[in-house]
């Protein structure tokens, strides 16, 4: 019988501590976990999330499985990456994740494209924006505020 599968695109994070950046964002965003994966030396080999209805998996860093390179945001300083959570009270899960031990990238401001909207840097460098959308906002009003930004 063939499994049946949903196509979907997931992040996948690499963590120095798989297991802290679980309870990271179990405490910040409200993670549901749906199960881990132990490894070697209590190293997870994977761990899938659900974070605001999507999937999102992680696993530690294994260097000796990428020629001998760390791969975490922290070891190759930073990550041009961002994950980004629409959500409808960007306050509240603003200030969750900031106490659950994010660092403030981008406070959160009332942005040009409509949204209440903020960056966060998780424990593992990992980078977050999160926005609610706050009024709708025309093309061409979006166009005029990039032109003002020049």
């Amino acid at each position: 019988m063939a499994i049946e599968v949903e196509p979907a695109v997931s992040p996948y994070l690499i963590v120095d501590d798989a297991a802290a950046a679980i309870d990271f964002y179990v405490a910040a965003f409200g993670a549901e976990e749906l199960g881990r994966v132990p490894g070697p030396e209590g190293k997870l080999v994977n761990a899938a999330l659900r974070i605001n209805g999507s999937v999102v998996m992680l696993n530690d860093d294994f260097p000796e499985m990428t020629g001998g390179k760390s791969m975490t945001p922290t070891s190759l300083g930073g990550t041009p990456v961002s994950i980004h959570l629409t959500v409808t009270d960007v306050e509240t899960q603003f200030q969750r994740a900031v106490d659950a031990g994010a660092t403030v990238v981008a406070p959160l401001e009332d942005v040009f494209w409509g949204d209440r909207y903020g960056v966060i840097r998780d424990p593992f460098g990992h980078m977050w924006s999160l926005g609610q959308p706050m009024r709708e906002v025309s093309p061409e009003e979006i166009a005029a505020a990039m032109a003002a930004m020049e």
